[in-house]
């Protein structure tokens, strides 16, 4: 890097090693900078593998990708004096994406998954070329990519396009927020726009680390909207005056789901200690409705796969997704590793976890403002009738549970055929992946809804007071919303409590119960 280079924040950033990245790693480089550390045996693996490459080229060899068309012009040979050109060109013409920005926080991400991919040493590039993209890391310079046009197979082209063609000093990055020119990005990182070697265009827009980068961001917000669920759901069985009887350690062992045991486990640190619930351990009801009841059968669940995931993702954002690869013996083999299957089937079991979260959620809701099921005032506020109270929180709560019931229709099942019939089955994992931000946005705001409800329910009860943690996080919550004492403007109250169950608070209360590992 010139000494022109701006300096990067004075925060220290974590040093990463590519040896083998894991979830810890992978949640603080979607949230903070991250520092690559470039051991010698990541730079001696991009050597050969660019060396492997070199001497294909002098030899004449004939290799897809590297002196060959693509897709199905891979048969049209392109003249040695052509293949700088022929990588630029397969970089702009593929910079073909649409919709809205990629966030920074997945950006950064994407930029360290192919990092990582490209120093295996299995894709021929140089050792600038790699150190120019952990300079844009470095620097904190975020290409702009938009969101939409990958089917999630031949890698994750258009949205990887765009991240590489900054490399030439074409397109957009976002640097503090701001959007500028890529040839001016490239300065701010003291480096100059790239003329691509052989077979690197293909290498840089091969792989799936937009997909597995937003699949990854999708599982860490759902970790945060499930702690909030388990704790929403601990508020809510106290609020209804029900029983924790059906979180009994005995009842989950002879289940042997590990999730099932967790959450009921939980569930029980979260009530234990409740004065409400001391006080009518008499009572004559027997059993209560299955959203109180079964929460760990369906939490858990939940949790199981949610941990099955974050292992396919790990794997994922280790692995090498380019094709053709360059081998140590200078073999170069074509197969299919930038089909996102795997993730995209990991996306699409996410999407039925968080789906169910909130849904459970939902249900509760619906009992804590129904007087009849719960024996709280109408819609958990006085003088209902003059006061609409909850009335149509839970509405909303029900509008976005429907639209989480559509959006969770698994993608992986769909499939269109590019690149005239040559990629004729393809994965919609970056589809697939992307489509959980707006699924955990929608559940967190039920969750949201359902803290409130049971905060107040709760309050109706006193001068009981509910357990310790519990107390803390009505506390918590009353440090941004009051009490609805009587019906005011009610959408602020709703995104406060929707900010606590995504700033991740919840997850850090209750630890490894609520965490995928």
């Amino acid at each position: 890097m010139s000494k022109a280079a701006r300096a990067p924040k004075s925060e220290a950033p974590v040093r990463v090693s590519l040896a083998a990245l894991d979830l810890p790693i992978l949640r603080h480089a979607l949230q903070e900078r991250v520092h690559i550390h470039f051991s010698a045996a990541d730079l001696a693996r991009v050597r050969r593998g660019a060396a492997a490459v070199a001497r294909l080229v002098a030899k004449g060899a004939t290799v897809y990708g590297l002196n060959t068309g693509f897709g199905l012009l891979a048969r049209t040979r392109i003249p040695r004096d052509q293949i700088s050109t022929l990588q630029r060109n397969l970089v702009l013409s593929h910079a073909a994406g649409t919709g809205a920005l990629l966030a920074d926080g997945v950006v950064r991400l994407v930029l360290l998954l192919k990092i990582a991919s490209l120093v295996k040493g299995y894709s021929g590039v140089r050792l600038e070329t790699v150190q120019a993209l952990a300079a844009l890391l470095e620097h904190e310079i975020y290409p702009c990519i938009p969101g939409k046009g990958s089917v999630g197979a031949s890698g994750d082209l258009a949205p990887l396009a765009h991240m590489s063609a900054v490399l030439l000093g074409v397109g957009h990055v976002r640097v503090g927020g701001r959007i500028m020119s890529a040839s001016l990005g490239l300065k701010r990182a003291g480096l100059k726009p790239l003329a691509l070697g052989p077979k690197e265009g293909l290498a840089l827009l091969n792989g799936t680390q937009v997909s597995t980068a937003l699949a990854l961001s999708g599982l860490v917000q759902i970790e945060n909207v499930f702690a909030a669920a388990l704790a929403g759901g601990a508020l809510s069985v106290d609020a209804l005056k029900g029983s924790d009887a059906p979180f009994d350690a005995r009842i989950h062992a002879l289940r042997r789901q590990p999730g099932q045991v967790d959450v009921a486990a939980a569930l029980r640190r979260l009530l234990a200690g409740s004065r409400i619930r001391a006080s009518h351990l008499k009572c004559d009801r027997v059993q209560d409705p299955y959203s109180l009841r079964c929460q760990p059968q369906v939490m858990g669940a939940c949790l199981d796969l949610m941990r099955s995931v974050a292992v396919t993702l790990i794997r994922e954002a280790n692995a090498v997704t380019d094709n053709p690869l360059v081998f140590p013996d200078g073999s170069v083999c074509s197969g299919g590793n930038f089909h996102a299957e795997p993730v995209a089937f990991a996306a699409d079991q996410l999407a039925l976890a968080v789906a169910e979260m909130a849904a459970l959620a939902e249900r509760r809701i619906a009992l804590l403002v129904d007087p009849k099921m719960s024996g709280l005032p109408a819609f958990l506020v006085k003088d209902s009738g003059l006061n609409s109270g909850f009335m149509v929180a839970q509405v909303t709560a029900a509008a976005l549970v429907s639209e989480n019931k559509m959006l969770a229709h698994p993608a992986s099942v769909d499939s269109i055929p590019t690149s005239a019939n040559q990629e004729d089955h393809v994965s919609m994992a970056t589809h697939a992946a992307r489509r959980l931000t707006d699924m955990a946005e929608n559940a967190a705001t039920v969750i949201g809804i359902e803290l409130l409800a049971a905060a107040q329910g709760i309050e109706f009860h006193r001068p009981l007071k509910s357990s310790a943690v519990l107390e803390r996080i009505i506390a918590r919550l009353r440090s941004k919303v009051p009490h609805y004492g009587a019906d005011r403007f009610f959408a602020p109250d709703i995104e406060a409590a929707k900010q606590l169950v995504t700033s991740g608070m919840f997850r850090a209360l209750l630890g490894e119960a609520a965490v995928a590992r």
